[in-house]
């Protein structure tokens, strides 16, 4: 982050950060109170080491640190988080995904991790999750550009990861249909509108999944390639924001309520840091040769893959439909070399 972008962030949370001098001491000044967050969370150190560097004791770090990540969330959110309301945006987002990744109507990839946390007093097990380590859940909704539309954060590692989705306000609204998605008479070649995802969610009539493993023909191939294409936007923003904030490659070891915080500032931050620090944000992530693809380092738990949904009729034929389309109209000279 350099010290203009820094400037900025600062600007927006000083209001929400700021304290005043009392007769007993002098105040901790924001930009102080700012620069240790960030160290902490692009560090991944603890507060008892942190409190060297920073001069700041470990007590008021544990105040300081959620504190300032919940005036981040507040600050940046609208601007720089916002979630599609309306049919325009939702074309506006489906529009980048067929410029960049050849993928149509698409409205966000889905994705869903592990983030390792230590265990919270008199937890027992509730946090323990199939891997063998304790854990909350970050799902995230990310567009073509490899920032965030929507996050949730906080599910408790031990639910299973079919459940965790439900759990979710997006997946509510999906099964209420009150998403405002376009209508089929707006979208390329009238096919639904949709979210790609990896094995771990349901198949939905707006949620498209690949095709099993097991006796794949060469269109159910093709299908899942263009799939995984767009899909991977979402893991690889998981990957670059690991790259960068360094907290996610160690166990949190924080009350839950602040991890969230915690975790919720990263997501806005890295969405910030998109913006305005594009060149350098991404300089530690490598970008393949004519894919378009960045290879980044996942430090991030995937859910586990279900096999036990039950899908419905429409699910299954908006999945035929793309198939058809992708190994039809929407083909490109170029997919089949993938394979």
């Amino acid at each position: 982050m350099s010290s203009d972008t820094f400037s900025k962030l600062l600007d927006r949370v000083r209001p929400l950060i700021e304290k005043h001098d009392t007769v007993m001491r002098p105040a901790i000044p924001a930009e102080q109170r700012l620069a240790a967050t960030l160290r902490f969370m692009a560090t991944g150190r603890s507060l008892q080491d942190l409190k060297f560097t920073t001069a700041i004791s470990q007590p008021m770090l544990s105040r300081i640190v959620p504190e300032t990540c919940t005036a981040i969330v507040t600050s940046l959110q609208a601007e720089y988080f916002k979630f599609p309301s309306s049919e325009q945006e939702w074309l506006a987002v489906a529009d980048e995904f067929k410029e960049l990744w050849q993928f149509p109507n698409c409205g966000g990839a889905l994705d869903g991790k592990h983030i390792r946390i230590t265990q919270p007093t008199n937890s027992g097990s509730y946090f323990y999750n199939y891997k063998g380590f304790f854990s909350i859940v970050l799902m995230a909704l990310v567009n073509a550009k490899y920032e965030f539309l929507m996050v949730d954060v906080g599910t408790n590692g031990r639910m299973s990861d079919g459940g965790v989705l439900e759990r979710t306000e997006f997946s509510k609204r999906l099964r209420q249909s009150a998403l405002h998605l376009p209508g089929n008479d707006k979208t390329v070649s009238n096919l639904n509108f949709v979210f790609v995802a990896d094995d771990a969610f349901p198949l939905h009539p707006n949620l498209l999944k690949p095709y099993p493993s097991r006796n794949l023909t060469m269109e159910k191939k093709i299908f899942n390639y263009r799939l995984s294409r767009a899909r991977r936007v979402v893991e690889n923003t998981f990957g670059i924001m690991a790259n960068r904030f360094r907290i996610f490659h160690t166990a949190i070891n924080l009350k839950p309520e602040n991890i969230d915080k915690v975790v919720m500032a990263c997501c806005v931050l890295h969405n910030f840091l998109r913006r305005h620090e594009s060149q350098t944000y991404l300089s530690s992530s490598r970008e393949e040769s004519g894919s378009g693809q960045i290879d980044a380092v996942d430090q991030f738990t995937s859910l586990q893959p279900t096999s036990f949904h039950r899908h419905s009729h429409d699910a299954i034929t908006a999945r035929d439909l793309y198939k058809n389309y992708f190994n039809g109209e929407g083909s490109v000279p170029w997919q089949e070399g993938y394979l």
